[in-house]
């Protein structure tokens, strides 16, 4: 990606936003991330501040204290944040596309009053319910339900691998309901709401992931978002989620790519630079391909996506191409680390656990490949 020089093709604009996100990520996260990683925590309260600051939360979206910028600025937010972890990129990618994105565009102005310039801020933090522990790939299968009893809502139901969970404010989350598919927003402390972290994790782990639980959960009636009418208003959320990875997933890759291109310089075997095998030198040039092919793909759907023409067999494009693009370039530089490259001492095999988690969130690979595959023959595999 350094060969093809695409950030020439940013705006002033986006190369500002590049800049002030790098600063950050190397000032506040790069020394402290690996020993985040190693013992499975994340100081949520403290970065969401920082990053409120900046603006980087629902940094898209108009109004309500965002920042009211362009798709590919956002793209180039995510690439630059996930250079540092994936966990960090999932948190502002949770909050600002799926979390404070699904109430900006599904909820009353009274919601959006009320959640989104503290989230925009970092003051408060969203999490977003989708996913179930019997229902991944097949949403439209979910299990929780909200019942009308008198005015109230009655919620009942469980989510599974959910981002800012136990942090969280406020959950958005998605039940059957006897007219459809409906959003809910569930203020944290909420009575027979309770989440539990998930642990033991080997990738991801600077990142609070959870279990959302709902006992007879009784909700008032303004807690419907009132624009949100069936699977289409989360999966909408998703594809917003989703192209940031396209960009998001260049700067894991990246990071490793660079580390590799450090390493290779500097370790000597046989009386030379391990840089000047020519095997060495063609896994340098194969993850340079990689990665100059992903960008050059997350800058054309960013460019379609804010001129309004971007679709969602695009986004999926992106997403599979992109991953699989750096989970590729994880592997390949962790081989030219040898030993060194399965330690925290360096941030590669990190990466690598890391995108095993990205290339099966917000739609596997397998689901992407059968978006694509209804692209081009007309026929939906995944469905019976």
């Amino acid at each position: 990606m350094h060969v093809l020089r695409l950030d020439d093709q940013l705006s002033d604009e986006e190369r500002m936003v590049r800049d002030s996100v790098r600063a950050f990520r190397t000032g506040s996260v790069d020394p402290y991330v690996a020993d985040w990683f190693e013992s499975g925590t994340l100081p949520v309260r403290d970065l969401a501040r920082e990053i409120g600051k900046l603006g980087l939360f629902g940094m898209h979206l108009q109004g309500y204290g965002c920042a009211g910028l362009n798709a590919v600025s956002y793209g180039i937010a995510c690439r630059e944040l996930e250079a540092a972890d994936s966990g960090l990129r999932s948190f502002v990618s949770v909050q600002g596309s799926l979390a404070m994105a699904a109430i900006h565009k599904y909820g009353s102005e009274e919601q959006k009053q009320r959640w989104l310039p503290g989230m925009a801020a970092g003051e408060l933090i969203g999490c977003f319910g989708l996913t179930e522990p019997d229902h991944g790939s097949d949403p439209g299968s979910m299990r929780t339900y909200a019942r009308r009893d008198g005015q109230d809502w009655v919620l009942n139901g469980a989510k599974m691998w959910i981002t800012n969970g136990s942090v969280a404010d406020v959950a958005v989350v998605w039940a059957r309901t006897e007219e459809g598919i409906n959003g809910f927003l569930v203020p944290a402390g909420t009575r027979g709401f309770s989440r539990t972290d998930i642990t033991k994790k080997l990738s991801l782990r600077a990142s609070v992931t959870s279990e959302l639980a709902f006992d007879e959960v009784r909700l008032p009636p303004d807690a419907i978002l009132p624009a949100a009418k069936g699977l289409k208003a989360p999966l909408g959320c998703l594809s917003e989620a989703r192209f940031g990875i396209i960009f998001g997933a260049i700067g894991a890759g990246r990071t490793c790519y660079e580390t590799a291109v450090e390493y290779a310089k500097s370790r000597e075997q046989f009386g030379r630079p391990i840089a000047a095998f020519q095997m060495t030198q063609e896994k340098l040039a194969h993850m340079e391909l990689a990665l100059g092919q992903a960008g050059l793909t997350a800058l054309h759907i960013g460019r379609l996506k804010d001129a309004g023409k971007v679709t969602s067999q695009q986004i999926s494009f992106g997403k599979l191409a992109n991953v699989r693009a750096a989970l590729d370039v994880a592997r390949s530089a962790r081989t030219i680390l040898g030993a060194n490259g399965v330690t925290l001492e360096y941030p590669v095999i990190r990466h690598a656990n890391n995108l095993e988690s990205v290339l099966t969130y917000e739609g596997t690979e397998e689901i992407h490949t059968l978006v694509l595959g209804e692209a081009i023959t007309g026929i939906a595999a995944y469905r019976g």
